[in-house]
């Protein structure tokens, strides 16, 4: 059953963690085209219940990459415990919902709102240059429905070379010839197949044609290619 207000948004890639590999597999796993693009400015917080200081706290939670990019203050606080936790706004609903005196999360202001938690430090993120972008997906008919009036100038694809000197380099010359401006490589293993990889590359265009020629130049030098989307590029938020 089709149901129109459902579509997915998938972390693909951080500016100080880099890019999230897993979810570059879930793509080409589930086959879900990409509608879109978003770039989140990154803050975080400090929250543990309320009526708690910082001086109360003794464990504090979160995604890993959450707690890599606040370092420099994790290390102002000798002697508290860190905890690893898959999600930042899940550690922040643990601590609400189990009570748990004595421990904070870092996650962020809303997540905080929502869980009724105290703040009791804001911008703790070693970075302020930190942002992550996220890819919109869905059925093929919903990423129709929401691309119908837009202007697409960025695709994102993923192809395997054959094992042979140069293969990669012959591709991205006639990316180049084209005119396409690649704007991220990522390549990946191929399971099963050793020292063989695939390679998902995103890149901007002026011309939609000239995208669309490149893309069968390239094709008696790869094995295989798949367009995982193509869509609007998003901006990058001002701070």
């Amino acid at each position: 059953k089709k149901d129109p207000n459902v579509i997915g948004i998938m972390a693909i890639e951080n500016t100080i963690a880099g890019s999230l590999l897993q979810n570059y597999e879930l793509l080409k796993e589930y086959k879900l085209p990409i509608a879109g693009e978003f770039k989140l400015r990154i803050s975080h917080c400090l929250a543990a219940l309320p009526g708690q200081t910082i001086h109360h706290i003794k464990e504090i939670q979160s995604h890993p990459i959450a707690l890599m990019q606040c370092n420099d203050f994790l290390y102002t606080l000798p002697g508290v415990k860190i905890v690893e936790h898959e999600d930042t706004a899940l550690a922040a609903r643990d601590i609400a919902v189990k009570n748990l005196v004595g421990n904070a999360a870092i996650c962020s202001t809303r997540a905080a709102e929502i869980y009724g938690l105290e703040i009791l430090a804001t911008k703790i993120e070693t970075n302020k240059r930190n942002f992550t972008r996220f890819l919109i997906f869905g059925n093929q008919w919903m990423v129709d429905e929401i691309l119908k009036d837009e202007v697409i100038n960025k695709a994102s694809i993923v192809f395997t070379l054959p094992h042979t000197e140069g293969s990669l380099s012959k591709v991205l010359s006639v990316f180049s010839f084209y005119g396409i401006n690649l704007t991220k490589i990522q390549s990946l293993p191929i399971i099963g197949r050793e020292w063989e990889y695939q390679f998902y590359v995103d890149f901007d265009f002026a011309d939609h044609e000239r995208y669309k020629q490149s893309l069968i130049a390239i094709k008696p030098l790869i094995n295989e290619l798949r367009t995982l989307g193509e869509y609007p590029e998003g901006q990058t938020p001002k701070e």
